[in-house]
């Protein structure tokens, strides 16, 4: 009888410490504030691509010099994502400055050359200090990694590239993106005031996570 006393304290004891630990996993303060290291954006959601898996997509330029610092960090991201989830880039034309970068991206896109180029770029850039502003300059810089550069030139200066940069543009300003490099997943977050390029990655992978669980 003694035993069985003690079997049913224990369980007991075992119950207690369970509800406990549920209690304060659901009290737990989530690492994450809305409103400040990120926004919730308004419906309807606007997404980069149509719906499918879920969407992390880099607002950046090349002409930015936190996107380079951070380009590195979100290359470690996008290799650490789960299945079901797609990184993208999108170029900001935030200014005449900026729009030779974006054309740029653009054509390398176009050419299938972003992902052995777009490290590359920043470090000539700002590592290397090559001057690479003008879209001539862009061109000079990609044929040195083997692309043909008329057929460059032809892709950013065409008609689909310009309305391209003016169609993400419109869906940048819907995602009251005013800054570089912003992060927006799904359509549905958006990145606000983070203080460290790694806490940007690690708010992006928490919004991931959210995002899985919901679907």
């Amino acid at each position: 009888m003694f035993k069985h006393l003690a079997r049913l304290r224990l369980l007991a004891l075992l119950g207690g410490l369970l509800l406990a630990t549920a209690c304060t996993a659901a009290n737990a303060p989530t690492p994450f504030t809305e409103g400040q290291e990120y926004v919730a954006l308004p419906a309807p959601h606007q997404r980069l691509s149509p719906a499918g898996k879920v969407e992390v997509v880099e607002v950046f330029s090349y002409g930015c010099i936190h996107c380079a610092h951070f380009a590195p960090v979100a290359e470690q991201l996008r290799k650490s994502l789960p299945a079901g989830v797609v990184f993208k880039l999108l170029p900001a034309p935030f200014n005449e400055d900026w729009m030779p970068f974006a054309r740029a991206y653009y054509a390398a896109d176009k050419l299938g050359v972003v992902e052995r180029t777009h490290l590359a770029l920043f470090k000539a850039k700002f590592e290397d200090h090559y001057p690479i502003n003008t879209l001539d300059e862009l061109a000079d810089f990609y044929a040195s990694h083997g692309v043909n550069r008329e057929q460059f030139m032809r892709i950013a200066n065409s008609p689909e590239a310009t309305a391209q940069m003016k169609k993400d543009l419109a869906l940048i300003q819907q995602w009251q993106v005013d800054g570089t490099p912003t992060i927006v997943v799904d359509g549905k977050y958006r990145s606000a005031q983070v203080k460290t390029l790694d806490q940007l990655a690690d708010l992006t992978r928490w919004l991931v996570q959210r995002e899985l669980a919901g679907k």
